[in-house]
């Protein structure tokens, strides 16, 4: 049975009167601070006094002004008080700031402490000391939290607090444990579900034990429990990790049959590139055929996975060919074709035919890819072709369909531009820049201010600074 500690006041009778008021937030933090230092037995009774009104930003900065045991359990008791809840950056916020990653025993002393105490623990104090069991990674940890709780404090989890301790412990490697733990669960009367489920198939499939995450399946409808495109899909994606390329096309035919989790895009995706990976290229075809006759369509991340895969096979008239099976059979834009071109030929060398094919794109109708606008204009600053770059850049802009270019490779093409006295067309960029809000990037700014100054454009230089003081 747990213990309740004993209730002792620790503040005056005039403070307590205000105590449900909207506190300022430094006094906010500094009350919090003085009942988590000087309580007289229960850290949780001394901050319920309090009755605060939490915020992320005063969990923060108590947090960073206590040692990490008291750390753990303040936080653990803000996380289900009244009016407010630990969204999903505070628990990251939190493991970071109290190092529990690198000294896990943090945990052990804090639930020790309760044990200690006495202390009135709750199945919610659970939860969140496993939540941040999570975000630090600690599987072996979340595992003695889960058996501390039942053994010593007579508390039962529930499935939520099973399949996080069940996907650490596959995540980590340790299957047979979150095996064992699953079981448990059923014994329990808790029923794993599909969180769970898509774990342990997680957990196989990474180790390289496809066929044994392909029998969860079997266990899932045994339990009453539909597997669904996720599940379905993880397993395919294990087989194809594994080189099992005969079992994924099983399984995605089960997929196509089956009529309730039918293949998408990404399951189709997935298969192609996996092909591609091999160089089997026909194979990775015929896959793209299968689709369009099941009646689904190509997205971008289809075409550049093998376009990209071609290209760096060698075979770059073929990926140009691949332009009527995608932009004519699947729909896929002009634009999303032929930068996925563009960037696949950066990489495999090709710079000047990546220029030219994008300076068809501008003459034309495709609509550009902010991606490879970004990274064409990044390969002619790195290749030191600023002048390219900037006319590049302005072809662009004339263009009027792009909005959101890399802000450095203004600033990069501007300083550029000053150093080698192209001052006419340093004068365009920073026009340009003006009229975007594009801000002036250090280490390129002072430089390029003092360049622009002495030639003159002191005026464009304050309202080109004048952007810097708007966004302060």
């Amino acid at each position: 049975m747990p213990h309740i500690v004993n209730f002792r006041l620790f503040l005056p009778f005039h403070t307590l009167k205000t105590k449900t008021k909207a506190l300022p937030f430094s006094t906010l933090v500094d009350i919090l601070c003085s009942h988590l230092h000087q309580s007289n037995g229960s850290v949780e009774n001394s901050l319920s006094m309090v009755k605060p009104k939490l915020d992320s930003q005063s969990i923060i900065q108590v947090l960073n002004t206590c040692p990490p045991q008291l750390g753990v359990r303040f936080f653990v008791w803000a996380g289900f008080q009244s009016g407010y809840r630990h969204s999903s950056y505070m628990y990251t916020k939190a493991s970071n700031l109290l190092r529990i990653h690198h000294n896990p025993q943090i945990i052990r002393d804090v639930i020790e402490s309760y044990e200690a105490e006495g202390s009135l623990v709750t199945v919610n104090m659970f939860r969140e000391v496993l939540k941040l069991c999570k975000e630090a990674r600690l599987a072996d940890m979340a595992l003695w939290v889960l058996r501390k709780m039942e053994d010593t404090f007579n508390l039962h989890a529930d499935t939520v607090m099973y399949n996080l301790v069940i996907r650490l412990c596959c995540k980590k490697g340790d299957i047979e444990t979150a095996l064992k733990l699953t079981s448990e669960m059923s014994s329990n009367d808790l029923c794993p579900d599909l969180i769970t489920y898509m774990a342990i198939v997680e957990g196989f499939s990474n180790a390289g034990r496809s066929e044994e995450a392909y029998s969860v399946l079997k266990v899932m409808r045994l339990h009453g429990c539909s597997p669904n495109l996720v599940i379905l899909s993880a397993i395919l994606d294990g087989f194809c990790r594994s080189g099992s390329m005969e079992r994924a096309l099983e399984l995605l035919d089960e997929m196509e049959k089956g009529g309730v989790c039918t293949p998408n895009v990404v399951t189709y995706t997935s298969v192609i590139q996996s092909f591609c990976k091999r160089g089997q290229w026909k194979e990775a075809l015929d896959i793209l055929d299968r689709m369009k006759a099941f009646g689904c369509h190509a997205n971008h991340v289809t075409v550049f996975t093998l376009v990209e895969s071609l290209c760096a096979g060698g075979h770059v008239e073929q990926a140009y060919g691949l332009f009527d099976k995608f932009v004519v059979e699947h729909g896929v834009s002009y634009g999303d074709f032929y930068s996925s071109l563009v960037i696949s030929l950066m990489r495999i060398k090709k710079l000047e035919e990546a220029v030219k094919l994008f300076k068809e794109m501008l003459a034309g109708d495709a609509r550009l890819d902010t991606l490879a606008s970004s990274l064409l204009l990044k390969e002619l600053c790195m290749k030191d072709r600023i002048l390219d770059g900037f006319y590049l850049l302005e072809a662009i802009e004339n263009k009027g369909c792009l909005s959101s270019i890399d802000s450095d490779i203004y600033s990069i093409l501007l300083i550029g531009l000053c150093q080698r006295s192209h001052l006419k067309e340093a004068t365009k960029l920073a026009k340009i820049m003006l009229k975007k809000s594009v801000l002036l990037r250090p280490p390129h700014k002072y430089a390029a201010i003092d360049i622009l100054i002495k030639s003159g454009e002191k005026d464009l230089v304050n309202q080109l600074t004048g952007i810097h003081k708007k966004e302060l």
